[in-house]
């Protein structure tokens, strides 16, 4: 079997193990609901990975061998996300049980008024993200502040996460500091400035329309009284010692940040410092998380390290407030990465038996025209966001498939590289099993399915790449450039 090459399946074999995927997680999220994601979800992915495997070694001669090699190989391309997505969970927890976020809630929903409160959240999420050049840690930063100020203020679940991920993935894909804005450059070999440049054609309509909507929608809300917020206030001092100094820890996060330091390293220092703030400030509190009768240096201790490794759970004498600030630690991360490496293999085995490639061939039927280019390379990204679960490979396997065929039709980089990141990158957080979807409704508590019609940027942005391809603004040929540069000559 080794010996012999791997046969191409059709397009219509290759979408079995998509509908396997698809049929059965539909009854999966009408049976568990909420709690689909506990497992549910992740065997789901591992049953399509074995309909997959069997597809690919029975129909397409591909060997277990390289099967195997392609899951391993996907898994390993995201062990640093991994291990970004325990700190994170480490982070979240020490920065609300250190005082961090419950101080950012206190003095937030004093300045921010309910009438703008979305539109401020999505430009606040903007200015982080740009800056920081990460929408996950922008979101399990000060998204978490602007989640609680939100519910504070009466707004329901999905338009608060809708307007943090909106702002959190503008930064996501137009930041130089962003991982994906790099990749999709260098996928395409389009200078880094002048993809971004050119991104801007499509990514500032679409921004703009997703602010207009948060400004018009925040005022439509039925938001909290003034009464009962300043009763969360009081419970949130009476119950955390609120102060000043606590906001410390996100400025050192910013310098570090700004110096350019490796996401582990700056994620972990982070966490380690409103460790330190904890002791100091809020030491009731790691005692009542520790349980002990004891308020020595052991509970201290014991308190500190259940902070960072598991559920914690904080009598502030409001329920909704007792929801908001309970913590899940590092411990509650596992259900995430469990359901990546479960999303991986199904990656692996879709890559390894080619019909990820036989798939993608049915959208390049669809390229007669710029705006059929343009669609076909937006929604095979989304159909790789699906498959593959991951944005960093549906980029790289996005960008390798179309860089010849837009070369070959006489385009520029830059409009593949855009294309890129209108499709790919802004649509990752909206597949529930994507890494992106699952890291965003697992620090915010929200699901995927429920702030996604909320997250309009995320939405709009592969409409609009597809419309101003269509109307072939600032679009041209390479041909076009050459000739252009003759005439000035």
């Amino acid at each position: 079997m080794e010996d012999k090459p791997v046969k191409i399946p059709s397009p219509a074999l290759s979408f079995v193990p998509v509908i396997v995927l698809v049929v059965l997680l539909f009854f999966t999220i009408r049976i568990f609901g909420s709690n689909t994601l506990d497992g549910a979800s992740q065997i789901v992915l591992l049953v399509s990975t074995a309909v997959c495997v069997l597809i690919g070694m029975t129909c397409c001669r591909v060997s277990w061998q390289m099967i195997e090699a392609a899951i391993v190989q996907n898994i390993a391309s995201v062990s640093v996300a991994l291990l970004i997505l325990l700190l994170i969970g480490a982070l979240s927890s020490s920065w609300m049980v250190g005082g961090i976020i419950p101080t950012m809630i206190y003095y937030g929903v004093q300045i921010i008024h309910p009438g703008i409160f979305l539109v401020s959240t999505c430009l606040i999420c903007i200015l982080i993200s740009v800056m920081t050049g990460s929408s996950w840690t922008t979101v399990a930063t000060i998204g978490i502040a602007l989640y609680g100020i939100g519910k504070v203020q009466g707004f329901s679940d999905g338009w608060i996460a809708g307007a943090i991920i909106s702002g959190a993935y503008f930064g996501d894909k137009v930041s130089p500091l962003s991982d994906t804005t790099v990749l999709a450059s260098s996928v395409t070999e389009t200078p880094l400035f002048k993809h971004i440049q050119y991104m801007m054609i499509t990514t500032i309509p679409s921004i703009v329309i997703t602010l207009l909507i948060f400004l018009i929608a925040g005022f439509m809300q039925q938001t909290t009284s003034t009464d009962a917020i300043m009763s969360f206030t009081q419970h949130l001092d009476g119950t955390y010692r609120i102060s000043l100094w606590l906001l410390v820890v996100p400025a050192v996060m910013g310098i570090l940040i700004a110096r350019k330091a490796p996401p582990l390293i700056t994620l972990f220092a982070s966490a380690a410092l409103a460790g330190v703030f904890a002791i100091f400030f809020q030491s009731e509190l790691l005692h009542e998380i520790a349980g002990a009768e004891t308020r020595g240096a052991e509970a201290t201790f014991k308190g500190l390290l259940q902070m960072f490794f598991t559920d914690t759970n904080i009598e502030t004498g409001n329920e909704t407030l007792n929801e908001l600030v309970q913590t899940r630690g590092m411990a509650g991360m596992m259900n995430t990465i469990w359901l990546i490496i479960c999303a991986m293999c199904f990656g692996g085995a879709m890559t390894a038996g080619r019909m990820l490639a036989s798939i993608t061939s049915v959208f390049l039927r669809f390229m007669k025209r710029t705006a059929g280019l343009v669609g076909s390379t937006v929604f095979s990204g989304i159909f790789l966001n699906i498959c593959t679960a991951d944005q960093y490979l549906s980029i790289i396997l996005t960008g390798n498939m179309f860089k010849d065929i837009y070369k070959q039709k006489g385009y520029e980089s830059r409009l593949l590289s855009r294309t890129l990141e209108d499709g790919v990158t802004v649509t990752s957080p909206l597949v529930p099993w994507n890494t992106c979807g699952m890291t965003q409704a697992t620090v915010l508590g929200v699901s995927t399915l429920t702030y996604l019609p909320y997250c309009f940027f995320n939405i709009i942005s592969p409409l609009m790449s597809i419309l101003v391809a269509a109307t072939g603004y600032k679009i041209k040929k390479i041909k076009d450039e050459k000739n252009q540069d003759l005439v000035a000559g």
